[in-house]
């Protein structure tokens, strides 16, 4: 295993998630600098999220239930304004959540070839529910 499970989440997951919470506040009608405020990062970044140069790599609309916090996460985003750390918290733990469910186990496998999904049960057994 030559990438392993931190690495995917941190690397590919998170950025994928906030891609996915960048977009939907972009589609709630947020300018690229509110978003950035909100969300506390560069609006350089906003910009690189929405043109998909950033966290693009796993489509989180594929996994219906994550997509669904994520439009929670946001509604509260707006309304609550949480500080980097609550917010920094929640997409971890929504990190987590994707790899102990198993929706990166293909993903990790194409990234890293010596990943054998039916054999490599790490994050169902570390992160699964």
């Amino acid at each position: 295993m030559k990438v392993n499970a931190f690495e995917v989440a941190s690397r590919y997951v998170y950025p994928s998630l906030r891609r996915r919470l960048v977009e939907i506040l972009h589609e709630n009608g947020l300018k690229q600098t509110k978003i950035a405020e909100l969300l506390h990062i560069t609006q350089s970044a906003v910009s690189r999220y929405l043109r998909m140069d950033r966290g693009a790599l796993i489509n989180i609309m594929d996994f219906e239930d994550v997509d669904s916090e994520l439009k929670k996460l946001a509604e509260e985003v707006i309304k609550k304004q949480p500080d980097e750390y609550e917010l920094h918290s929640k997409l971890v733990k929504l990190s987590l959540k994707m790899l102990g469910k198993g929706y990166v186990c293909s993903f990790h496998s194409q990234i890293d070839p010596e990943i054998d999904p039916k054999n490599c049960h790490v994050c169902l057994d570390f992160f699964g529910e």
